[in-house]
C-alpha cells in the first residue's frame, strides 16, 4: 500500500476554513490525477479485443474513483504542499476579517 511521505495536513483542526482548505487541496489534487491516468490511458497500444464504449466508460469511473481514494490518502503529496502554501493567505484573511469586523 502506498503511504503518504508528508503528514502536514494530517492534523485535526476544528477551524473551518482549514477543513475547507484541506477539502480544495483534497479536490485539486483528485482533478490533477484524474488527468494523470486519462493521459495515460491515452498512451495505450491500441484497443484491446473487449474495449467498447461501454467498458471504456466503466474504466473512466473506475480511473475517477482511484483517484478521488488516491487523494485522499495524499500519494502525491500535492494537497499537503497546497496546503503548507494556502494556510498563511487563509488565517492573514481570517486575522484581517476578524479586525475589521471587531472594528465595526
Amino acid at each position: 500500500m502506498i503511504q503518504s511521505v508528508t503528514t502536514t495536513a494530517t492534523t485535526a483542526t476544528t477551524d473551518p476554513k482549514a477543513a475547507k482548505l484541506k477539502s480544495a487541496a483534497q479536490a485539486f489534487e483528485a482533478v490533477f490525477l484524474r488527468q494523470m491516468i486519462g493521459a495515460m490511458r491515452q498512451a495505450g497500444l491500441g484497443d484491446g479485443m473487449l474495449d467498447s464504449d461501454a467498458s471504456n466508460q466503466f474504466r473512466d469511473m473506475a480511473d475517477s474513483k482511484l483517484a478521488d481514494s488516491m487523494s485522499q490518502k495524499g500519494v502525491l503529496g500535492i494537497a499537503d504542499m497546497l496546503i503548507k502554501q494556502m494556510t498563511p493567505i487563509v488565517e492573514h484573511e481570517s486575522g484581517t476579517a476578524a479586525t475589521s469586523g471587531a472594528k465595526a
